[in-house]
């Protein structure tokens, strides 16, 4: 009942060809013309709207209402494409105007769906987050609706201009339809990670994962990518089990691409381009899992200054033995992704990495061994030139490990050696940075080295202390070392000095406790260093009272940098009052009676 030029079997033609236009030939547009088939697509769509109004006469209305739904709808998006949103957006509101009162039913709720899910992309587009919202939730509420009230796999849009014997089956309407309702999930994600709506946005970006996988429908590399941010969620809230998950899933289907005949895998060149960087990305991720685990087990263990406490660690240990057999079971089912072949993999992936509590050095260890594993990884893509500061961060993370592995390690010169270590790496890399561009790691830095001398110095002490007399190698070292972390922590302080030398009157928020307690360090430092000769050590003791003097009076001054600093000061003013008395001593004890 067409009009002229070869019936309906030509309009179906058109439409076919224009969406092959849109969604093939467009790939090939040169630059100059980014936009060629696009517009040839919209002027068969166009041709196909003017055939549709002349049939209009003997139409059943019905039936020809949902097909200009259809050519509205197509019309939208390829406006939305060629950066009109506003046309865009009239063509799609005319869309779901057409279809408002067959929403429900099968011939439409898809289309109806995905017209929604393009008006939320549309207007995240113009940063109007909220109306973005409403449109996607009312698409996802009219899924969950259709599929409790009739649940039959819809047609797909383009059935719509199809002979009848083209017309899909019902396993690939399924998989259409359930594919729109994963992208609205998907664009749901972004918009509650937009509005900050954390725990909402990792949710849905779990359930959208899972479905890509379940429906097949998934580039590899952008899944892998997903999955192991969703990972650093996880970690933020401690759910070491569910980070691990998302990592070994993300390193799983990473390890597809490039070799994956998916239905979706047009993945560019551009893509297998990055893969040794996506590779090297979801391995800092590692880096993080294993770092947060360790760091969170030291929280848990330590006593009030910093030391393993060994009643806690049994106390621990027989919980987590009564734990271990009733949780496992209970929330493995949570959030398993993907289909049972992809699930083997992951499985084996996971037992390569504990996900509870390392509670001794031998746990500990395991964690921290698979942690570098992953920076020499990370490092073979991130190397110093070209990444900079990404190398400069995963050696940072790499000193971090050693540092919390340290705590767990009871015997002292064996955690001295592995603050060396921590040294090693990091000198090097300070001595070559040019603080002009780089101001904020090398303060980082700067305080990093001081504090792990500091420590060893610390260490070497206690080492001394154990011997019966302190020998003359011990005394070198722990002045060395003492000295040392003077010298980073003095190159920090002189870091905040303006550019004519003078040290700020009043310190920056961001930089207030770490210069006090570089104060307060360096305070110490000065009553470490080991001397025979009384007049030095008079001069020491000076030093280190002018120190503890400044963060005295400096909080006397600004009393709002008090919580900052709260222990140190306490010291700092007990400090005060003992120290010259005990310079008066010494002065009485070196000057000779009259």
């Amino acid at each position: 009942k067409m009009a002229a030029g070869g019936g309906w079997p030509a309009v179906c033609g058109k439409f076919r060809a224009a969406r092959t236009l849109s969604a093939v030939e467009s790939l090939k547009d040169p630059e100059t013309e980014p936009y060629r088939s696009k517009y040839s697509a919209r002027a068969l769509l166009q041709e196909v709207k003017q055939l549709l109004s002349a049939a209009e006469e003997g139409g059943e209305e019905r039936v020809l209402a949902v097909r200009r739904a259809v050519l509205e709808y197509e019309l939208g998006v390829n406006h939305a494409d060629t950066e009109e949103l506003s046309a865009g957006e009239e063509h799609l509101q005319r869309c779901t105007q057409l279809l408002e009162p067959h929403r429900l039913s099968p011939d439409c709720v898809s289309l109806y769906i995905q017209a929604q899910n393009n008006l939320g992309i549309l207007w995240s587009r113009r940063d109007e987050i909220e109306t973005a919202q409403t449109y996607l939730e009312s698409a996802e509420a009219l899924y969950n609706q259709y599929m409790k009230e009739d649940g039959n796999p819809p047609l797909d849009p383009s059935e719509h201009f199809m002979a009848e014997e083209e017309k899909l089956t019902d396993q690939e309407r399924s998989k259409r339809f359930e594919k729109a309702y994963t992208h609205t999930l998907y664009y749901l994600a972004q918009v509650y990670q937009h509005l900050d709506m954390i725990e909402k946005a990792a949710q849905y970006c779990h359930t959208t994962l899972k479905r890509q996988l379940e429906y097949c429908g998934y580039y590899p590399v952008e899944w892998a990518r997903n999955a192991a941010t969703l990972s650093q969620y996880y970690l933020s809230k401690e759910c070491f089990m569910e980070a691990r998950h998302c990592l070994a899933a993300a390193s799983v289907i990473f390890s597809q691409a490039g070799n994956m005949p998916s239905a979706e895998d047009n993945e560019t060149e551009q893509d297998q381009h990055d893969l040794p960087e996506r590779k090297a990305e979801i391995a800092r991720c590692w880096i993080k899992y294993c770092l947060n685990l360790l760091q969170s087990a030291r929280k848990l263990l330590e006593d009030n200054i910093g030391e393993l406490d060994p009643d806690r660690q049994l106390e621990l240990k027989a919980q987590r033995k009564k734990e271990e057999d009733e949780k496992e079971k209970g929330r493995k089912k949570a959030v398993l992704f993907g289909t049972s072949d992809i699930c083997d993999s992951v499985l084996a992936m996971e037992e390569k990495v504990s996900s509870v509590y390392p509670l001794d050095f031998q746990e500990a260890r395991e964690i921290f061994l698979v942690g570098q594993n992953y920076v020499q990884e990370a490092k073979e893509f991130f190397q110093v030139d070209g990444y900079v500061t990404d190398h400069i961060e995963i050696v940072q993370d790499h000193s971090a490990l050693f540092k919390v592995l340290a705590f767990f390690e009871e015997d002292y010169e064996r955690r001295c050696k592995m603050h060396k270590r921590r040294i090693d790496m990091l000198e090097p890399i300070y001595a070559d940075l040019n603080p002009q561009y780089y101001l904020l790691i090398c303060r980082q830095l700067q305080c990093e080295l001081a504090d792990t001398y500091y420590e060893m110095m610390d260490l070497k002490v206690a080492i001394g202390n154990r011997l019966e007399k302190l020998d003359s190698h011990t005394v070198k070292k722990i002045n060395s070392l003492a000295q040392f972390a003077i010298k980073y922590y003095e190159l920090f302080l002189d870091s905040l000095r303006n550019p004519d030398k003078v040290f700020p009157e009043k310190l920056e928020e961001d930089v207030l406790r770490p210069a006090m307690v570089a104060k307060f360090h360096i305070a110490r430092l000065y009553g470490k260093l080991i001397t025979s000769d009384g007049k030095k050590q008079l001069e020491n003791m000076q030093t280190s009272l002018e120190y503890y003097t400044f963060l005295v009076d400096y909080c006397e001054k600004y009393p709002d940098a008090v919580p900052a600093i709260e222990t140190e000061l306490e010291l700092s003013k007990e400090m005060v009052t003992l120290l010259p008395t005990s310079m008066e001593r010494l002065r009485a004890k070196l000057s000779p009676c009259v």
